[in-house]
């Protein structure tokens, strides 16, 4: 049974015949007729009972034309939706991010979305690295603003590089230091507040490596999952900390933040999704995240 039947036997009831139904959908009657025949057959039952040129409903013809004009107002609202859902009018789009880096162009960001797309229902959730592939994993977000992926990650998305940026060195202001940078080395006495490995592969392998690079290991004090914590931490004078420049973006108003030297480091910031047929609506972000990229890198220059 196929969607045209069901057009053709309607239109011979509500044109009340064969010949104004073959006349109003432009289809020879005898196409019609046998398009009917064949949904006869294949129901067992007859539709109509015919007197003379007219085309009278038999009793389980009338209820299978009530039926039938359900079926096929669901189609085409079918259609209308799939449509719809097409122009990205309607859907939804899960958004995993890092909150004191993605701060800076984020809103703005998911601002312009929702005034092209007022329909897609957007999800957004918080989370360091670790956590945000666990939400790939239930399926909670389709796209993350985080750091580079694992290794055994990294073949199964795609990453778009957002920008760069380097390291910095956190001290409490009660540490009286006129420099507008700090020599790595000499932080080898300190003791260090570091976000935790599980956290952050990338961020804190990356510390310990220039820690190493410049003659020390550093003394891990406290491995914290927030860099709030780890600011209110260095703030109270528990020890220092090297974290990313986008870290400033936080209100910490007892910490001083100095570039370092060398300062031949940088830390990439991107964006992931799976390796695979895109939704429309995340794949309508994604066009929208290539228009904004200029901005987005511009904003993210850091001194």
């Amino acid at each position: 049974m196929e969607l045209r039947h069901l057009r053709y036997f309607t239109a011979i009831v509500q044109w009340k015949g064969y010949r104004e139904a073959s006349r109003r959908l432009y289809i020879a009657q005898p196409s019609i007729s046998q398009a009917v025949a064949d949904l006869e057959d294949e129901l067992g039952i007859k539709l109509f009972s015919r007197e003379g040129r007219a085309a009278k409903l038999t009793p389980e013809g009338q209820v299978f034309y009530e039926e039938a004009l359900k079926t096929l107002v669901q189609a085409e609202r079918s259609v209308a939706t799939a449509q719809r859902a097409a122009k990205g009018e309607f859907g939804r789009l899960g958004i995993g991010f890092i909150g004191f880096i993605a701060c800076s162009f984020l809103p703005d960001l998911i601002h312009k979305y929702k005034t092209r797309h007022p329909g897609v229902s957007l999800r957004l959730v918080e989370d360091v690295p670790s956590g945000q592939d666990v939400a790939f994993d239930r399926g909670e977000i389709d796209i993350a603003f985080t750091r580079p992926l694992s290794t055994d990650r990294r073949d199964h998305y795609e990453t778009r590089l957002l920008f760069s940026e380097p390291l910095v060195a956190a001290l409490p202001k009660t540490r009286k230091i006129r420099a507008k940078r700090i020599r790595i080395a000499d932080l080898a006495g300190e003791r260090f507040i570091v976000f935790q490995r599980t956290s952050s592969p990338e961020v804190f392998d990356t510390i310990i490596r220039v820690c190493n690079d410049n003659g020390f290991s550093p003394r891990l004090h406290n491995e914290l999952n927030n860099m709030n914590s780890v600011l209110a931490t260095v703030e109270a004078g528990e020890g220092v900390a090297i974290i990313t420049a986008s870290a400033r973006n936080l209100r910490a108003d007892n910490v001083s933040f100095f570039r370092l030297q060398p300062d031949d480091v940088r830390i990439d910031f991107v964006a992931a999704w799976q390796k695979k047929e895109p939704s429309i609506a995340l794949k309508l972000f994604l066009e929208l995240l290539e228009e904004e990229l200029p901005s987005i890198r511009k904003g993210a220059r850091f001194r």
